[in-house]
């Protein structure tokens, strides 16, 4: 037997997902983890809610709501509807869990430990060096302050800690 680890996309937390979205991640993997279960592989199927990120951020501010009540809401919204449609899902959970944290920091640590990563200084793709030529080569790129250069490159991940899971 055949260890499958069936790796479903998350969903943001920023409203209800419509047939289109579980059309594109829910369906798809689901019918993947059901086949190799009847092959007779031990699979485990795993997503949950991503609720970190801008387009959450500017929804509860549009709604006047701290972004931990937007998620906790839609959250909750997006388990019904997948169990309500019979979706396989062995884990169902949320990326502001303690045990989400927990997994993504020992995996980064164990890449970075075991040298996939490399730490390194590097210009931000959209930041062209000040009267850099452009790819035409016709003109100069325009000059960006370094004010704005940073907060291209910088970015801020805010972990809390709860849980909900699909029964």
């Amino acid at each position: 037997m055949t260890r499958v680890l069936s790796a479903v996309a998350w969903p943001y937390t920023n409203g209800p997902r419509h047939i289109g979205h579980v059309a594109g991640f829910g369906v798809p993997s689901d019918v993947f983890s059901r086949f190799m279960r009847m092959a007779g592989h031990d699979v485990l199927m795993v997503s949950g809610t991503d609720e970190h990120g801008t387009p959450i951020l500017v929804l509860a501010d549009n709604e006047g709501v701290p972004a931990r009540e937007l998620v906790d809401k839609y959250n909750q919204v997006i388990v019904d509807d997948l169990c309500g449609l019979g979706l396989s899902y062995d884990l169902f959970t949320r990326t502001t869990t303690g045990n989400h944290y927990s997994v993504v920091q020992e995996m980064f640590e164990t890449c970075r430990r075991n040298g996939y990563m490399s730490r390194r200084r590097r210009r931000p793709r959209s930041a062209p060096r000040p009267g850099a030529r452009c790819r035409t080569g016709s003109s100069r790129a325009p000059a960006r302050s370094a004010a704005t250069t940073a907060r291209a490159a910088t970015s801020a991940t805010t972990v809390a800690t709860s849980s909900t899971r699909p029964t």
